[in-house]
């Protein structure tokens, strides 16, 4: 992606933010980053290709963090800080803080199914990178890191957008988190 392309796409999200999806037009989005409608054509085909970009960048962007994180994270508790927060918290509060937030969750849903099954996969990755750390006693629970990666990302995906506030959040990610420990336990094999 070009800093062009980034530009563009940080724009057109604050405007998703303020304005929502549906009324946000790739007029606003070419004013807001302040370029010409053409240039902004010359990047983006459509309003679905900037929402599919912007799902790529942030996903691209919480992967890095989460390496980072994992990287002085020690025990599976902290590992699980570490992606919590970036496929929940994260986008828990940017979305709270938007007026916006349901018609961002079902405009970028319906633009970007693929994108975001995409985005699933990543996240599914991660965790079943960490939970491969554990796989003897997650076979004695007759469970595969890879099964217990993908049932993670779906509670932990279905949190976010269920939850009612962020200490609604906290609670279903700590029991999330407690079912994972009970499991797999934080001792590697």
């Amino acid at each position: 992606m070009t800093e062009r392309e980034i530009d563009i796409i940080e724009a057109a999200f604050a405007l998703f933010l303020r304005y929502g999806v549906k009324r946000t037009s790739m007029s606003d989005i070419a004013a807001e980053a302040r370029i010409s409608r053409q240039t902004l054509y010359n990047a983006f085909s459509d309003k679905d290709d900037v929402l599919r970009a912007t799902i790529r960048l942030f996903t691209k962007r919480a992967m890095a963090a989460i390496e980072i994180g994992l990287a002085t994270a020690e025990t599976l508790d902290e590992k699980l800080d570490v992606v919590f927060e970036q496929l929940a918290v994260r986008p828990f509060e940017t979305l709270r803080a938007s007026p916006n937030a349901e018609d961002i969750i079902l405009g970028i849903n319906t633009a970007s199914r693929d994108e975001i099954a995409e985005n699933d996969r990543a996240f599914q990755a991660v965790l079943e990178r960490i939970f491969d750390e554990r796989r003897m006693a997650l076979a004695r629970a007759g469970l595969t890191p890879r099964a217990l990666a993908e049932v993670n990302q779906i509670a932990v995906a279905a949190a976010k957008t269920r939850a009612t506030d962020r200490g609604h959040l906290d609670a279903l990610l700590a029991a999330q988190k407690a079912v994972v420990l009970s499991v797999a336990g934080d001792a590697e094999d």
